[in-house]
């Protein structure tokens, strides 16, 4: 599908949870468009305040403002003829919503503090993490603005049900990670599969990580399961599964979950000697 949505100019909104690789996509998508030699910016939209965005986005002129001490090129300008990203584009305040859409209808800016427009030719890649259709039917978000950025949408399922895309995705960042050292890494089968096996809560941010962290460590040419951290490599989701299997005649939930925390106290008590302070530390 992405090279497919690579070949045209519409608007794309990517959703997803949080860490499930939209700015890869776009990233993906920009690489195999015609705009590909062109720059790629992204932008986390909900790092800013609404002034500051305005300012990111659009650029400002010398004496716009306190500080602006000279004219400063907008990122829209800075992608012309590539591709912005616009990251967490579902908390845009909706005076900064009004002002994007009509970017996108006109394809025209204006700094802050200009008199006059600068034309635009970038391609817009929009993700959120955040039912933007519910919140334009609430009016949170403008529906105006979710049909314009929503001409190709994609959903990305969490990594938990994709689990056939984890081998790319960990050969494409032990290629990231060692092209960065200058080494060549590949993989153990045995540490492949721990990977594979395990259910990635904080999705490709937390697989990316765990790559760079065995990268890292591991000193030889393959990637071993002792350069993966425990939770992955203590991973076993048949003793999971029957720790949580509910009996036939149902569950007392309340002692249930009292025995749980007693039988953590104790193991707490017990890696610590004993020690109360260092154990309420572990807890």
């Amino acid at each position: 599908m992405i090279e497919t949505v690579a070949e045209v100019q519409s608007t794309v909104l990517i959703t997803g949870e949080s860490g499930t690789g939209k700015e890869l996509v776009a990233r993906a998508i920009h690489d195999m468009s015609p705009r590909a030699e062109r720059p790629f910016i992204s932008i986390n939209c909900g790092a800013f305040t609404e002034t500051l965005l305005e300012s990111e986005l659009f650029g400002y002129v010398k004496g716009s403002f306190t500080g602006a001490n000279t004219n400063r090129k907008g990122l829209f300008e800075a992608a012309n003829r590539g591709t912005i990203f616009l990251d967490e584009i579902g908390e845009m305040s909706p005076a900064m919503q009004v002002k994007l859409l009509r970017v996108l209808q006109e394809k025209r800016v204006r700094p802050v503090g200009a008199h006059e427009e600068i034309s635009i030719d970038a391609r817009v890649i929009a993700a959120t993490n955040r039912d933007l259709k519910q919140m334009s039917l609430d009016g949170s978000f403008r529906e105006d603005l979710f049909y314009r950025i929503s001409v190709i949408p994609i959903t990305l399922p969490p990594l938990r049900e994709r689990s056939e895309d984890i081998p790319e995705l960990v050969n494409h960042f032990i290629g990231k990670f060692c092209d960065q050292t200058g080494r060549q890494l590949t993989i153990s089968p045995k540490a492949m599969q721990m990977l594979e096996d395990y259910v990635w809560g904080g999705n490709v941010r937390e697989l990316e990580h765990t790559i760079e962290r065995a990268v890292a460590l591991e000193r030889g040419n393959e990637i071993q399961p002792e350069r993966l951290p425990d939770n992955v490599t203590n991973y076993n989701p048949e003793r999971i599964k029957a720790e949580f299997d509910l009996p036939d005649n149902g569950l007392n939930l309340s002692a249930h979950l009292d025995n749980l925390e007693k039988t953590y106290v104790l193991e707490a008590l017990r890696k610590t000697s004993g020690n109360q302070t260092k154990a309420a530390d572990l807890l």
